[in-house]
């Protein structure tokens, strides 16, 4: 697997994935002549689901942002087709969005990826000057405090010492330590609660699905590179991600099990 295969887009096309993110689409609520950022929209995926919900919407602008130029590439080659809507896409790092959007916005979606931004106080303060008043920021996240189930613990014991194991047999590697992980620390619901409101937002609805995570999904999440760094930091993508592989299809085996439940926080927040 080249470097440049380490991306999010085989665990977008998961299925679970998608309906997850159509579910926050629909909580939020998307409707005619509205301007919508799709933040951290990567290769497309979720900027698509919110164009079916805006069919025969007039006037409607859908502003893709990324940090990726590679990503954004992707999301304009499968995004061409679309009439019913004006999409633009810009590059950018999501805690800069404001400077990207020149004009306020209806909603701001940011899907899975709340976790992976370290400094989420100067997130929430960027997104709150890209809003209008009244404007919604919806974001979901599979990667919180009371995301694992507790009788899923074992899984995830065994998934990383195989793969740990993998690594020491295969490659005579281990991880590192890694502030990076640290700053990575998971927020429980009342955590992101507080930090919305601290940043005048007032929670709408929230709400914790439990999804079933197939072995496709841990397979294809353990192909991404902010995961595999998250999990066997200091460790080169391709060797990590093999390991990952390796104790996720050993550990799946030994416990003759089809899925994992894991819980998806779900948040809709109105900028008072």
């Amino acid at each position: 697997m080249a470097p440049d295969e380490f991306t999010f887009t085989r665990f977008a096309n998961n299925r679970f994935y998608r309906t997850q993110n159509a579910h926050l689409i629909d909580m939020a609520g998307v409707g005619s002549g509205q301007r919508i950022v799709d933040l951290a929209c990567g290769n497309g995926g979720v900027t698509r689901l919110i164009v079916e919900r805006l069919r025969g919407a007039r006037e409607s602008v859908i502003i893709g942002i990324d940090h990726s130029s590679e990503m954004l590439k992707l999301a304009m080659e499968d995004l061409r087709d679309v009439r019913d809507a004006a999409i633009q896409f810009v590059q950018s790092r999501v805690e800069q969005a404001s400077e990207a959007v020149k004009e306020s916005v209806d909603t701001v979606f940011l899907c899975n990826a709340i976790h992976y931004v370290p400094d989420k106080d100067s997130l929430l303060a960027d997104i709150s000057k890209t809003l209008k008043p009244g404007g919604k920021l919806a974001f979901n996240t599979t990667f919180f405090e009371g995301a694992h189930l507790p009788e899923t613990r074992i899984f995830y014991r065994k998934w990383m010492m195989k793969a740990v194991r993998f690594l020491r047999k295969e490659y005579g590697l281990r991880p590192a330590k890694s502030d990076k992980v640290q700053a990575r620390r998971q927020l429980a619901p009342e955590e992101y609660r507080e930090l919305l409101e601290g940043h005048g937002f007032r929670v709408a609805r929230q709400e914790i699905a439990t999804v079933q995570f197939t072995r496709d999904g841990f397979l294809d999440i353990s192909t991404f590179e902010d995961f595999i760094e998250g999990t066997l930091p200091g460790v080169p993508l391709d060797k990590a991600s093999a390991a990952l592989k390796a104790g996720v299809t050993q550990t799946f085996e030994e416990l003759d099990i089809e899925y994992v439940p894991r819980n998806w926080l779900d948040v809709v927040a109105v900028r008072v």
